[in-house]
Order: C-alpha cells, then sequence, then structure tokens
C-alpha cells in the first residue's frame, strides 16, 4: 500500500493488522512524520504530494488517503469545498493514481494487473453536500474516481437532490466503487462519535461493495460506546 495525506498513519496501522504493508507514505508536518518513523521504520517517506511523480513511486496494489477535509467540513465558516486550497488536495490523490496506472500500462501490464489495483479515500460527511449547487462536490469525487478508468463518463447529480450516507456504481465485470459513512461509536476502542465517509474502488473487478457491506468482515453487532447525551458540555454562561 501507499499511504497519501498519511498523517500519524492511520492508514498503514490498519493496514498491518491485515497482513498488509505500507510501502511508502506521504506527510510534510514533522510530528506526524516522528510518530511513523517510529512505528514503522521500514516505510519510506515521499514527501509534498504536489511534488510526487506517480511513475517514479513504487508500484503498489492500495493507494490510501483522506485528503484534507476543512474546506468541505460543515463547520467551515466559508465552505470551499473542492475549491478550496486545503481539500482540492483531492486532486492530486487523484493524479497519483492515474499516472501509477498509466506507467504500469506501460510496463506491460493489463485488467486487473495493473496497479494500484484498489483506491480508498476517506473524508468528512460534509462531503456529500458541500459544493455549488450542493452535492456537486461529492459529484465531482465519483466522476474522477471513474475518469481513471473511463475518460470521458459523466456523473449525474441524484435526482432526490442528495447524496445518501451509502452507495455503489458497477460497470461491468471491469470496475466498481462503493461508499459508506461509518461512525467510530460503533467501533471498539474509540470511545466518541466520529462520522466519516470511505469509499473503496476496485480499478480492475467488483469487489468495492463486498469490501464496504460484506457482514462477515463486521463478526460482532457493538452496541455505541457512548449513550447519546441531551445536556451543554458546558454552562451555556460559560462561553459561546
Amino acid at each position: 500500500m501507499g499511504s497519501l495525506f498519511d498523517g500519524i498513519g492511520g492508514f498503514p496501522l490498519a493496514a498491518s493488522r491485515h497482513g498488509i504493508k505500507t510501502l511508502w507514505a506521504s506527510e510534510i508536518e514533522a510530528f506526524p512524520i516522528a510518530v511513523t518513523k517510529l512505528h514503522f521504520p521500514h516505510m519510506l517517506h515521499v514527501g509534498d504530494i504536489t511534488k510526487l511523480k506517480g511513475w517514479e513511486l513504487p508500484p503498489v496494489d492500495i493507494i490510501a488517503g483522506g485528503s484534507p477535509c476543512q474546506d468541505l467540513s460543515v463547520a467551515s465558516t466559508k465552505r470551499l469545498g473542492l475549491a478550496g486550497e486545503r481539500s482540492g488536495l483531492f486532486m492530486e490523490q487523484i493524479r497519483v493514481i492515474k499516472e501509477m496506472r498509466e506507467a504500469d500500462i506501460q510496463r506491460g501490464r493489463t485488467a486487473e494487473y495493473i496497479r494500484p489495483r484498489f483506491g480508498i479515500w476517506e473524508n468528512v460527511p460534509g462531503a456529500l453536500s458541500s459544493g455549488t449547487p450542493k452535492t456537486e462536490d461529492f459529484r465531482i469525487v465519483l466522476e474522477e474516481f471513474l475518469r481513471i478508468n473511463f475518460d470521458s463518463i459523466y456523473v449525474p447529480r441524484p435526482y432526490t437532490g442528495r447524496w445518501e450516507s451509502s452507495g455503489r456504481i458497477l460497470l461491468g465485470t471491469s470496475f466498481s466503487l462503493a461508499w459508506r459513512v461509518f461512525d467510530t461509536q460503533y467501533w471498539p476502542g474509540t470511545p466518541q462519535r466520529r462520522r466519516r465517509i470511505y469509499l473503496v474502488v476496485d480499478f480492475g473487478g467488483t469487489t468495492a461493495p463486498t469490501i464496504l457491506f460484506d457482514q462477515e468482515s463486521l463478526p460482532r453487532d457493538y452496541s455505541p460506546c457512548l449513550r447519546a447525551g441531551k445536556t451543554f458540555t458546558a454552562p451555556a454562561s460559560a462561553g459561546t
């Protein structure tokens, strides 16, 4: 695996627990890099994503990344979406995947053997409603992942006017995409409410929905770690 916007190595940690080795990671902040160098000493640090060339990176089966969410979040004051300087870095993730796959095609690989075979994107649920008009940003996210395989494809906005919290796209037997919103309160060891979109793309097959929706991967039905509360975290008079 290759990890973009690596932070303190969340994706490499998850990967290591499932027998997946992370060959390289892209991060620019000093403290997160120090953390991952401690826990993943053999992982190559490749630096700023805007300076990476997909054809120069060691080829990997999976490229994962959670591009900056500040401009997509509902907590953002301006909420610039993908047009924002930080969240717009999502397009760099698309570029790196494209460049690596194109280089692998030049090496003679075809069909499901072109690397990376899988792409993973993580972000805030606000991405589902961000953009002008609303919902446009997530439409662009879907379209950009699809265009890695299909140059001129167009993804329409949902007829209901909003994106659901889960969905899938299947194109024949050679491409699949699925997304799902998870909440950490339903996972052991994370006593907090933190909702995130996870989007998985299989560029060479139909496994993306299986990866996100196959219940065999969830052996227990965990109850929430925290109960819903009805009080303020601090007296209202203490601040805004």
